[in-house]
C-alpha cells in the first residue's frame, strides 16, 4: 500500500493485469452478483435528473424496476445501489444483438442525449474505492468473473491502472493519476 494525497492505494493497481474482455464474459459483471452498483450520494441526484433521457435506451423490465423502486435504492445499511430486475441483473443493463450486457446510462452518453457516462464505480471497475473518514482506499477487486480479463490484461501488459485510466482521472483528477503513474514507474 502507498499513500497519494488523501487516498490509500493497493499496490495490486500497479502490479495486477485487467482488460475487460468482452467476447468471453459478455458483461457478465452488470447481471452477476446480489447487489446494485455502488453509488455516491451526488450520483443519485444526477441519476434522478436524467432518467427521462436514460429510460428511451432502457428494457421493459429495466424501466419497471425503475419505477417500482426508484432510480437508485438505500439497502438497510444505509449504501446507495442501482435497483435490480427480480433481485438480478442492474435496472440499466441492456443487451446488444450478440445478447451481451450494457450499461443504458452509458448507451444514453454515447447517443449524445445525456452527458454523464455512468456510475463512477462502474466505469472504475475492477478498481474499488471505499471512503473512511480521513481517506479513501484504492483496491483491485479480484472476482471470478472477470478471469479471462486478467488474463487478457497479462497477454497485453495492461495494469489496472492503466486500463481503468479514465476513470482514475474522473474520480481522483489529473494531478493524482500523474502520481500515480509516477509512483509506478519508481516501483518498476
Amino acid at each position: 500500500m502507498f499513500q497519494l494525497k488523501d487516498t490509500i492505494v493497493s499496490e495490486d493497481i500497479i502490479e495486477k493485469d485487467f482488460v475487460c474482455n468482452l467476447n468471453a464474459c459478455k458483461g457478465e459483471c452488470c447481471i452477476a452478483g446480489e447487489a446494485g452498483a455502488p453509488l455516491d450520494e451526488d450520483e443519485t441526484e444526477i441519476m434522478a435528473a436524467i432518467y427521462k433521457d436514460v429510460k428511451p435506451f432502457l428494457r421493459p423490465e429495466g424501466i419497471a424496476a425503475i419505477e417500482a423502486q426508484g432510480t437508485h435504492i438505500e439497502t438497510d445499511l444505509g449504501d446507495l445501489e442501482t435497483p435490480l430486475v427480480n433481485g438480478k441483473e442492474c435496472a440499466y443493463v441492456t443487451f446488444n444483438d450478440k445478447g451481451w450486457a450494457s450499461c443504458g446510462i452509458e448507451d444514453a452518453y454515447n447517443a449524445g442525449k445525456v452527458d454523464w457516462r455512468k456510475p463512477i464505480s462502474c466505469h472504475l471497475y475492477p478498481v474499488r474505492v471505499q471512503k473512511y473518514s480521513s481517506f479513501s482506499a484504492v483496491n483491485y477487486h479480484r472476482w471470478p468473473i472477470c478471469d479471462d480479463a486478467c488474463t487478457l490484461g497479462q497477454e497485453l501488459k495492461v495494469p489496472v491502472y492503466k486500463f481503468t485510466k479514465d476513470a482514475l482521472i474522473r474520480k481522483f483528477g489529473e494531478a493524482w493519476y500523474a502520481e500515480l503513474e509516477k509512483t509506478a514507474a519508481e516501483m518498476q
